[in-house]
């Protein structure tokens, strides 16, 4: 009988995520983006106003910098002009921003026939381009958009940390049905490698 339940049970399935900066690119990509995208002159004028000197000298955390910069560089962007500049930093900076350890792992999970994921601090809006070009799912902090224009607040919470792991049963359901393999490199990756069977820190 013991048998005969275990070839009627569901196989468990596999589910594979990555974390984005710094795992499968060299460096965090945000606030390069925003320097292509609005240009040096634009970006220095506004990088000045989101008071980004307390950051440096500990006076922030990463959330409430990245919070200041959203603020600052997206309040009234058209999201169309947004994501058309996503796509061409994409494009042109791909070759020099991604691993290519980072790029066979990601094409190996594929290939295996798992569920893969990117699951990232950055905005989502900025990383589709990069999730649809690896061909993989993607959880990310998610912008706010109102009427085609982007209101320069974050909709929910930054998805770092344990936010990671609550996106993650949101998109797939409870994390108990998986056997979870998760990338990542920093302390925002915490929780999602603990949820993990099988976790690789810095692995590239």
């Amino acid at each position: 009988m013991s048998t005969a339940l275990q070839i009627d049970s569901p196989a468990v399935r596999e589910l594979s995520i990555f974390d984005f900066d710094g795992t499968l690119t060299y460096r965090d990509s945000f606030v390069p983006f925003l320097r292509y995208a609005f240009g040096n002159y634009r970006f220095g004028l506004r990088l000045a106003g989101s008071a980004s000197p307390h950051y440096l000298y500990g006076g922030m955390t990463r959330d409430q910098m990245k919070v200041r910069l959203i603020r600052s560089f997206l309040r009234g962007i058209d999201f169309a002009w947004f994501e058309d500049r996503a796509r061409a930093y994409c494009d042109l900076h791909w070759s020099r921003m991604m691993r290519p350890q980072g790029l066979k792992a990601v094409a190996a999970e594929l290939a295996a026939g798992r569920t893969v994921s990117l699951c990232s601090a950055s905005p989502a809006q900025m990383l589709k381009p990069f999730a649809e070009r690896l061909g993989v799912q993607l959880i990310a902090t998610e912008l706010e958009v109102q009427d085609g224009v982007l209101t320069g607040e974050i909709h929910g919470r930054n998805c770092r940390r344990d936010e990671k792991v609550n996106r993650l049963i949101q998109q797939f359901g409870e994390l108990g049905q998986y056997h979870l393999r998760a990338w990542g490199n920093s302390e925002g990756d915490t929780e999602l490698l603990a949820a993990a069977q099988e976790s690789f820190y810095r692995p590239f």
